[in-house]
């Protein structure tokens, strides 16, 4: 489904008819298919929303810079659309980012956030590493980030053993526009959030993947540590993708915590 949101098209998926609502924003370079193990285990206690991010999926692809307040605003603006008031936010990498957000932005619209992936702040490093991401794609499309990507996501025994998701996961990279990709590299490289987490008032979790490579346990444990009262656990044998790689683990504290 699509419904306009913050003067663009997104697309969303709702599962469940009952409980409260729980909002999945995925990583970037994915769409909203990601979460597809964790509605599966939300499905009968939640009414669940999940989303494409602006320059992802099914949503418009806008181009040039986005801002972690713009995809921030995406979401409170599909919220209003759908009449949603309030729910549970779960957010993967850039998607626990715009829950950081989110958390300072509009906290009267969550109850909970639940941070997978994520850090707050990006060193000079890392932007520029950005600046050579992007100018790949821009040049040579997204069939280039694939194989690195992949890499990174995932550890390399759970890639050898699930090739059909690896070439599923591949996909939905590769099919990322570039607009969107490189809308989003830019957020990315603006992030610096760190001395406002204090300001989060909302009861939080905080997940890394002890194999995480690309945002390493010590970002993601930087974020708790900032967010009074956040809780933070380590999901073992896992990288970046901690919710496709150890699903059980993940949906279990998943379902604890909210």
């Amino acid at each position: 489904m699509k419904i306009q949101s913050n003067g663009i098209d997104m697309a969303y998926d709702i599962v469940g008819n009952k409980g409260p609502w729980v909002v999945l924003v995925h990583s970037l370079a994915t769409c909203r298919a990601l979460w597809r193990p964790q509605v599966e285990a939300l499905a009968g206690r939640f009414r669940i929303l999940s989303l494409d991010l602006r320059g992802h999926g099914e949503s418009s692809a806008p181009r040039g810079a986005y801002s972690f307040e713009q995809l921030a605003a995406d979401v409170i603006g599909l919220m209003d659309a759908l009449r949603i008031d309030r729910a549970l936010y779960v957010g993967l990498s850039i998607g626990g980012m715009v829950g950081e957000f989110l958390g300072l932005l509009a906290p009267r619209r969550f109850e909970r956030l639940v941070l997978a992936g994520v850090t707050s702040q990006i060193a000079p490093a890392g932007a520029a590493l950005w600046d050579e991401r992007i100018a790949t794609v821009e040049d040579k499309g997204m069939e280039v980030m694939v194989a690195p990507t992949l890499e990174r996501w995932f550890t390399p025994p759970f890639r050898a053993a699930q090739p059909e998701l690896m070439a599923w996961v591949g996909e939905m990279i590769r099919s990322t526009p570039v607009a969107g990709y490189v809308g989003c590299g830019r957020a990315l490289q603006t992030l610096d959030i760190t001395a406002r987490l204090s300001e989060i008032q909302l009861p939080t979790l905080v997940l890394a993947g002890a194999e995480d490579t690309g945002t390493p346990v010590a970002a993601s444990r930087l974020v708790a540590e900032s967010i009074p009262g956040a809780r933070f656990e380590i999901i073992p044998a896992a990288s970046h993708l901690a919710c496709l790689e150890q699903p059980e683990a993940f949906n279990r504290l998943l379902q604890e915590f909210l």
